[in-house]
């Protein structure tokens, strides 16, 4: 799983950040989280390619979608022939249909709006899903979070290999899929051999909220929650206000959660020039990993277990 943060900027953009957009590849699945004005130009510029098939939008307000007329536009472009999903929550279709058709744009391919409320589950694949999450913003707005399956036990080859003796071949296949095997006159099972599934990763995305319980629920144990850090602490009026976060209120969430990274994004113009308050908040606050990303910065989100 590696995430590609394309935009990390507020509501305004800057000469370094660009507005909300965050492309997640797992495992091939391109999933686009929010897609902020100039979200094509950051996806050509930091090489996460085209190959988007689901966007995820998690509430309507301009820096958050604007770049959805012309992405699909280039799509159109290049020819597309694959449908697109855009996910947006629910009383949201007439809005994002007059974004896809901006300009009295037709696109050639098909474009699909699901409508989606917090707690469905938005994307059901075969080896982990992405959920709606609630969030608190000032309009109808949910977060998203990518879930994978617990995955195999780990594979003990030695003491197949020198304490039962079963050999390299098929037989280690079908024990590490849960089947039992004849070897030598006994039935070998494969709790024998195999050991307790473990954990797939965890990664929450709220777009943005205030902090609430929702978000440190869907974030238990994460390994990457990134998490709306508008203001520092000295702001935390205008944060309330707004709808958003101080960077102090999404270490707690973290904290809470059990998170082990913490990403701080949608930063405010205040700190265009310097980001250290909000980043030096937020450590004192969380003993995980806690940083502001720059727009372009990619993180390869490991498995729980290679930490």
């Amino acid at each position: 799983m590696r995430v590609t943060f394309l935009g990390t900027s507020g509501a305004v953009p800057t000469t370094q950040r660009n507005t909300s957009a965050l492309l997640v590849n797992r495992d091939g699945d391109r999933l686009l989280f929010d897609c902020g004005e100039g979200t094509q130009r950051q996806m050509m510029r930091f090489n996460t390619g085209f190959a988007v098939d689901h966007i995820f939008v998690t509430h309507l307000h301009g820096d958050h979608v604007l770049g959805i007329p012309g992405l699909i536009q280039t799509f159109d472009f290049n020819d597309r022939e694959d449908p697109l999903a855009i996910h947006a929550p629910s009383g949201t279709r007439g809005q994002v249909e007059d974004l896809v058709h901006a300009g009295g744009n037709d696109p050639a391919f098909s474009v699909r709006i699901h409508q989606v409320d917090a707690g469905d589950t938005v994307l059901d694949r075969s080896e982990y899903e992405v959920r709606a999450v609630r969030v608190d913003h000032r309009t109808n707005a949910v977060g998203y979070a990518i879930v994978e399956d617990d995955r195999k036990g780990r594979f003990d080859r030695e003491k197949a290999e020198t304490e039962l003796g079963v050999s390299p071949g098929p037989k280690y296949s079908k024990l590490h899929r849960g089947e039992p095997v004849e070897h030598d006159g006994r039935t070998i099972r494969p709790e024998e051999v195999v050991g307790p599934p473990r954990p797939g990763r965890r990664m929450v995305y709220t777009g943005d909220t205030r902090p609430t319980d929702a978000v440190v629920a869907a974030a238990e144990d994460a390994d990457l929650l990134v998490h709306d850090a508008t203001f520092a602490s000295d702001w935390a009026d205008r944060a309330k206000e707004t709808a958003h976060s101080t960077a102090r209120e999404a270490a707690v969430v973290a904290q809470r959660a059990g998170a082990k990274r913490l990403a701080l994004t949608h930063i405010s113009t205040r700190y265009a020039g310097d980001h250290s308050p909000i980043e030096r908040e937020a450590r004192e606050h969380f003993d995980g990993e806690a940083w502001v990303p720059d727009d372009g910065e990619q993180l390869a989100v490991p498995f729980p277990d290679e930490d």
